[in-house]
């Protein structure tokens, strides 16, 4: 660990200590048991890769990368999904055994957490035993931690990523030849780190690359230009405290609380309470127009015993971001991992919002609070979620594509609905509209014929060799998709037609238009398709074909 000396510029933030653990995501994975620790491991969260373990990086695999660049790259690489609830639960007995050290710890996410500096000093003897209790500590707790101690929120993330002790003074100067986008690193919230890269976009395209740019503006002309969010990163780039110290608090703690009755000793009960005590929660700041700085999250066992955890929180949290942070907590205690789950069921749960500000702008909805019906359907949802599993619930996001199946991907009931692909970038290539109304959960293999009963194929040229006269919709007795047929094809079954005695149903074209060729990722081998529009007898079709032969890719109404 180094110790920095040089003198900065502007006033000290406040002395803080940060311990980081490295790649805390894929440790957590690691304790889980979903891979080996000598594999090389990547987390992906569908758009890329976000956490890395060191062997992956060793073979030349980096954060951002696409799921097939990083396999092309390390071809032995274990890919896992991104699960913060699994980052939170595995976090916890890392919490309790620095609680042993220091009592008053404020986690920011899984595998970063801050303290003051000036009251563990005191006891512990200086700043250099406190960074080796905590890395002490965090290790029989199975993490290998570093710590950073610096003035300022920004310095001492930073620090810790270093496993630096900065001297009083000295933030500005560590923090002056930075790049403007290690600003990221102190954003806890999903709306904090889109707002937070957006506004380090916009700085470096005006050629501030480094926080000392940023730092030497003048602070007026910063605030008129870039609001709230642009001082709050000056000042963060100065080595102060993201926001200037307040004497009087300006708005009182809010809290919800609720009795259970009968005590919860399930997650699924507890985390169904706890909904609804995050959305009361989040209303009541939204109506106050308010944000929190700390959310302490207090559950109360049968016997009298407590557990509580505060966490520190950057910007506004949606109503589910809210409630899985809870949720996310309350399996961290419940399920044991941490040896010391509630020594009995739960019988009281309490949700405070502290360091309570008013916020610069609280915006409801285009078209007002959300209505009641729609809060009982998502905690009837969340209920169903709770006995199903994770997966139960499912909930369609609008995704980019050429293809109707490529453009809905299905998520869990109370993740984030955001696109993996941009469904505004162009497209080359992708289905004309209208869009098919129906698309089939598994595609329905079909057969073209023309007139004279001959397979229609579409040659090199994208021509098809032949006019379309009539679909067969071949099901085999007893699959799952004769039903699904029915829904579009007409005429009776019959075995007499062309496509052996396989009972299938008749569909005679009155109509067509395409074909439509489609060739992408072609350096995986991937074969060209195209597609075809088809009507006929009140019916329209949406077609997909390749060489191995025809399958209906969607249905309109």
């Amino acid at each position: 660990m180094s110790v920095a000396t040089e003198a900065g510029t502007w006033p000290s933030g406040t002395r803080l200590v940060a311990l980081w653990v490295p790649d805390w995501p894929v440790v957590a994975a690691l304790n889980e048991g979903l891979a080996g620790a000598h594999q090389p491991v990547a987390l992906h969260d569908g758009r890329g890769v976000v956490a890395l373990s060191a062997q992956a990086r060793a073979q030349g695999v980096r954060r951002g990368m696409r799921r097939r660049s990083a396999q092309a790259m390390c071809p032995d690489l274990v890919l896992l999904r991104v699960d913060e609830g699994r980052d939170v639960r595995a976090f916890e007995p890392v919490l309790q055994a620095l609680e042993e050290v220091v009592p008053l710890l404020v986690p920011m996410r899984p595998g970063l957490v801050l303290t003051g500096a000036r009251g563990p000093t005191r006891y512990l003897g200086g700043e250099m035993q406190v960074a080796q209790q905590l890395v002490g500590a965090a290790a029989e707790a199975g993490a290998e931690a570093q710590v950073g101690i610096a003035d300022g929120l920004l310095a001492a993330v930073l620090a810790a990523r270093g496993d630096t002790v900065l001297a009083p003074g000295t933030s500005a100067a560590y923090l002056a030849g930075r790049d403007m986008r290690e600003l990221i690193h102190v954003t806890t919230t999903r709306q904090a780190r889109a707002e937070m890269t957006e506004l380090t976009g916009v700085l470096r395209r005006l050629g501030l690359h480094t926080l000392g740019g940023l730092a030497e503006l003048p602070r007026r002309q910063v605030h008129a230009r870039f609001g709230a969010l642009g001082e709050q990163a000056q000042r963060l780039a100065r080595g102060l405290d993201a926001h200037p110290p307040q004497a009087p608090r300006p708005e009182p703690d809010l809290t919800s609380s609720a009795d259970l009755d009968p005590p919860a000793s399930r997650l699924d009960v507890a985390a169904f309470a706890a909904r609804r005590l995050a959305e009361e929660l989040h209303q009541r700041m939204v109506r106050r127009g308010v944000l929190c700085g700390l959310l302490r999250v207090l559950a109360r066992t049968s016997e009298g015993g407590e557990l509580v955890r505060t966490w520190r929180i950057d910007g506004a949290l949606s109503a589910s971001e809210l409630t899985d942070r809870v949720r996310w907590q309350l399996d961290g205690w419940l399920s044991g991992r941490s040896g010391r789950p509630p020594s009995a069921p739960l019988t009281h749960l309490a949700l405070t919002a502290e360091e309570v500000m008013p916020a610069a702008a609280v915006q409801e909805g285009l078209w007002g609070q959300t209505g009641r019906g729609e809060r009982q359907a998502g905690r009837a949802a969340l209920r169903i979620q709770g006995l199903l599993g994770a997966d139960g619930v499912l909930a369609p996001v609008a995704e980019g594509g050429r293809a109707p199946r490529d453009r809905i991907r299905l998520v869990a009931w109370g993740d984030e609905l955001s696109p993996v692909r941009d469904p505004g970038a162009p497209w080359p290539g992708q289905i004309p509209r209208p869009l098919p109304a129906r698309v089939p959960a598994d595609p329905v293999p079909v057969q073209l014929l023309d007139a004279e009963g001959a397979p229609v194929r579409v040659d090199e040229r994208g021509h098809l060799s032949g006019a379309p006269d009539v679909v067969l919709d071949v099901v085999h007795a007893g699959d799952g998709g004769a039903a699904a047929s029915g829904e579009w094809s007409s005429g009776a079954a019959d075995a007499g037609r062309p496509g052996g005695d396989v009972p299938c149903r008749r569909l005679l074209v009155s109509g067509w238009a395409g074909p439509w060729p489609v060739v992408e990722r072609w350096w995986t081998g991937r074969a060209e398709r195209s597609y075809l529009q088809v009507t006929g007898a009140g019916h329209a079709l949406l077609l997909g074909g390749d060489a191995e032969g025809w399958w209906v890719e969607g249905i309109y109404d």
